[in-house]
């Protein structure tokens, strides 16, 4: 078959659109995805946080346990170890301590902190609505696989941070 050099150089420039376009949406891809950088996790996805938590462990890092005495307006680190956490899909939620207190939250996913994703949740009292409620705590996530979940509470020394670590499982 013949063709004409005109017509060869149509069919090389379409070729290398197409191979660059392939390369730009490669890129794209890479570049938009959820890593991040400051805690090397993955976004969660919303859904794998909702369903009944209980917290199996809380440990310290970069810090001494008696440096933290009351996380979350409410008791000791160590207080929480046992508690059953429920989260459900529509951001509702509730913590129990092993010593039966109950907290009502209302708690959702935060993607855009400067430290990484973020579990935050504020404490919800009867005749309170979550819109109306301005005080909340932040937690980095470090992990989250949908049955075993690790969150860190900041909590500032100096000009450095350590962290209270919670680590939950699914129930």
């Amino acid at each position: 078959m013949y063709y004409n050099f005109n017509t060869l150089k149509y069919l090389m420039k379409k070729i290398l659109e197409i191979i660059l376009m392939a390369v730009v949406i490669g890129l794209s891809v890479t570049a938009c995805s959820t890593q991040n950088a400051a805690t090397g996790v993955q976004n969660v996805g919303r859904g794998k946080f909702t369903g009944t938590w209980t917290v199996s462990n809380v440990s310290y890092e970069g810090l001494i346990e008696s440096a933290v005495s009351n996380v979350f307006d409410e008791a000791r680190p160590s207080a929480f170890v046992g508690s059953t956490w429920k989260l459900t899909n529509s951001g509702n939620g509730m913590y129990t301590l092993s010593s039966g207190v109950s907290q009502t939250i209302f708690w959702s996913v935060n993607n855009t902190g400067a430290q990484g994703q973020m579990f935050q949740f504020k404490k919800i009292f009867e005749g309170d609505k979550a819109k109306n409620v301005q005080q909340g705590y932040q937690l980095l996530v470090s992990n989250n696989d949908g049955n075993s979940m690790v969150l860190k509470t900041p909590v500032a020394i100096g000009s450095s941070t350590g962290y209270v670590v919670y680590t939950f499982n699914k129930q």
